[in-house]
């Protein structure tokens, strides 16, 4: 065979691969678009009358069971794990401490003003590094007061989408503060606390209203408190107790990051073990002795 005659026949083989590469980012195009289509049709847009209905509802729904949340809680004892971590510019621990306490958390409704009580025994002390500053996390079940009545008006709410997780259908709900309102949170400085305006998504079960997953951060900047970024992320899950048999969500982990201009802590809570909390009660009654 001469060049002559292998040239066109090598043209006519570049040119039909790439007439068949062609051929396939066409195909695969227009597999994209069609998933996009199908996306589109199937995931519900902020702008169905239908779909934001069905989210407000939820949310109606999900304040309800606020109250009885923390009726449960009260009624219950737990094993908390707290490791606390700063963290390296490389986003991993170059130091930790790790904890174990059993957990209550009590509510009481005073001239009608929901206030919450943690109370922690310690059963594993963490070795102190006393060069070392950590950040001490608590009070972060206090989160879901965004969504209680007395919160209403501190907070917006608007419903984003509905995901499917676990077989469940939760609606995800984007919340931010009303400026100037009131914050159930707050961060303690030199003993005194400042609040703090928050903003997040929540993620509710349509069917029953329970949370099961709150994230906020800071909503605008706290640099004149050497605070630039403070994040929280909660999960809850199903617990079952026994005597009555009765199944409530309740806290399953936490994970709080907070970062300053020179340092980075990350708080990480794991919530096992929940049972009843039962007091007991003994009363003896003595002989009266003439």
């Amino acid at each position: 065979m001469n060049r002559a005659s292998y040239r066109p026949r090598f043209l006519l083989a570049l040119l039909a691969f790439l007439a068949a590469i062609l051929a396939g980012a066409l195909l695969v195009r227009a597999q994209e678009i069609q998933s996009a289509e199908d996306e589109s049709e199937a995931a519900p847009s902020v702008g169905d009358p239908a779909f934001v209905a069905r989210g407000n509802a939820t949310i109606m729904q999900a304040r309800k069971l606020i109250d009885s949340f923390f009726e449960q809680t009260a009624n219950v004892v737990c094993m908390e794990s707290v490791s606390q971590s700063l963290v390296g510019k490389n986003s991993k621990p170059m130091y930790r401490e790790e904890s174990v306490f059993e957990y209550q958390m009590q509510s009481s409704s005073r001239n009608g003003s929901l206030r919450l009580t943690e109370t922690r025994d310690s059963k594993k002390v963490a070795f102190r590094d006393p060069n070392t500053t950590l950040l001490i996390t608590n009070g972060f079940a206090s989160m879901l007061l965004v969504l209680h009545q007395n919160y209403e008006s501190s907070y917006l709410f608007e419903p984003v989408s509905e995901e499917a997780i676990e077989g469940r259908t939760m609606v995800k709900v984007h919340f931010k503060p009303v400026p100037g309102a009131s914050s159930p949170a707050a961060i303690q400085l030199q003993g005194r606390n400042y609040p703090l305006q928050l903003k997040g998504d929540v993620w509710i079960d349509e069917k029953s209203g329970a949370v099961v997953k709150l994230v906020s951060s800071l909503d605008g900047s706290l640099a004149d408190l050497g605070l630039r970024e403070l994040r929280s992320e909660i999960h809850y899950s199903i617990v079952e107790f026994h005597d009555p048999e009765e199944a409530y969500w309740m806290p399953a982990s936490a994970v709080i990051d907070v970062e300053t201009p020179k340092q980075h802590w990350r708080n990480v809570h794991r919530f096992t073990d929940y049972r009843r909390f039962r007091a007991t009660i003994r009363v003896e009654i003595g002989e009266n002795k003439p």
